[in-house]
């Protein structure tokens, strides 16, 4: 008597003692995730791992962090541009006080990037 895999088209091999049955992961397009996507990847992995599970195995996972590293870019870059904006950070700043110019720019990178973690990367 087949068992219910095999009556659904399913086969094993035998490894050792064992038959495993011989399973394979749906095809999936191959997007290039960024950092903010690799960041996302890691927490879901460690904290979310149903969630993981479901979209590795399901063949959505390469596009699901791509989707999300592009979020986490947009949102990163209008938030700096913002920043800069409101702050009054020039491109006249920075070529009179390029050291100046710099360290705030560094410091509104710092809090976009804590902002876009919270809301979009570990949410």
């Amino acid at each position: 008597m087949k068992s219910l895999f095999e009556q659904m088209g399913g086969t094993y091999t035998l490894h050792g003692d064992y038959y495993l049955p011989n399973l394979t992961l749906p095809a999936e397009e191959n997007k290039t995730i960024g950092i903010w996507g690799q960041r996302h990847l890691r927490y879901i992995r460690q904290h979310r791992k149903v969630f993981y599970t479901n979209l590795l195995t399901s063949g959505r996972l390469n596009s699901y962090l791509a989707d999300i590293d592009r979020q986490s870019a947009e949102l990163f870059f209008r938030l700096v541009e913002q920043m800069a904006e409101r702050e009054g950070i020039t491109e006249k700043l920075k070529a009179e006080q390029p050291m100046e110019w710099v360290g705030k720019m560094n410091m509104l990178r710092e809090k976009a990037t804590e902002i876009v973690n919270a809301e979009v990367i570990f949410a």
